[in-house]
């Protein structure tokens, strides 16, 4: 058993595609195949099977999942920290929500890069369900996410700030004119919410809900461009974070509406599983957002 076949079954497990797998990590799909099939004959069990055009995971392969995500990691830490060098350097998987990319993150990538220019920070988006999961597989070392204070005996939580929601619309609509909007403001208005498994929406929803508000949902996306985009053509009330309007508010192309409803509480926070050790990578990317 090797790396590189590791390598290749977490990537054929990701993109259920061989050629998918292949493409992505620059090998021939006869390659591939030859990796995935002397694995399964050393382990003694098939880790896929073929339904028509479909690539599903056997129980064996799911159970090797965890595994290798692990070992993976395992492997990263060894290059990351056994060299001895005084400055961190190899491979480091950093989820984060999308959120934080629209003003806080980009910034904090390039003072990282040039502070730590030997460490290949690599990126992957995550939801707030999944995450903890990506994380005790070992497919990510750390999270960077925004959410409501998420409690979880298999984490670590290493850092974490107070962040705001807000309402936005077009410059021109009806509810820019009242200082002061509440849910009964909302009642029958449209809303531009994000997907339906943010926690955001939920907590929105569940105090209409509980003031007894209804109000129209026209669109569900975590593709905050396009709630800003639908809110800036006057097509609803946009429900989404501070930060990530702020350039257009700056533009003069959304107005935040004031509201003096229900708090959401959200945090900016950092995680790592609880049996990972914080290496000096880590430390590095803590202290800069600190």
């Amino acid at each position: 058993m090797t790396i590189t076949q590791l390598e290749t079954f977490q990537k054929i497990a990701e993109t259920r595609n061989f050629t998918m797998a292949a493409n992505s990590l620059g090998y021939a799909q006869s390659t591939v195949t030859t990796q995935i099939k002397q694995l399964e004959e050393e382990l003694g069990c098939l880790l896929f099977e073929r339904l028509g055009k479909t690539i599903v995971m056997t129980p064996e392969g799911n159970r090797l999942l965890l595994y290798s995500g692990k070992m993976l990691q395992l492997e990263r830490e060894v290059f990351m920290e056994v060299p001895g060098n005084s400055d961190p350097s190899g491979v480091i998987k950093l989820g984060v929500s999308e959120s934080l990319c629209y003003d806080r993150l980009p910034a904090l990538l390039i003072k990282y890069k040039e502070k730590y220019p030997k460490v290949d920070l690599r990126i992957q988006f995550v939801m707030h369900d999944t995450f903890p999961d990506q994380l005790r597989k070992g497919e990510l070392d750390f999270v960077y996410t925004l959410n409501p204070l998420i409690e979880d005996d298999s984490l670590n939580l290493l850092y974490k700030k107070e962040e705001t929601l807000g309402f936005y619309v077009s410059p021109s609509h009806p509810l820019v004119k009242k200082k002061k909007v509440d849910e009964q403001a909302l009642q029958d208005e449209v809303l531009l919410l994000t997907g339906h498994n943010c926690s955001f929406k939920h907590m929105l929803l569940k105090d209409l809900e509980q003031k007894g508000v209804t109000s129209k949902i026209a669109i569900e996306t975590s593709a905050k461009e396009v709630l800003k985009q639908f809110a800036a053509n006057g097509l609803g009330v946009a429900f989404m974070p501070d930060m990530a309007a702020k350039r257009e508010i700056e533009e003069k192309s959304l107005v935040k509406l004031n509201w003096t409803g229900e708090k959401f509480p959200i945090y900016s926070q950092l995680f790592i599983h609880k049996d990972k050790r914080v290496n000096s990578a880590i430390k590095g990317f803590m202290d800069l957002i600190m």
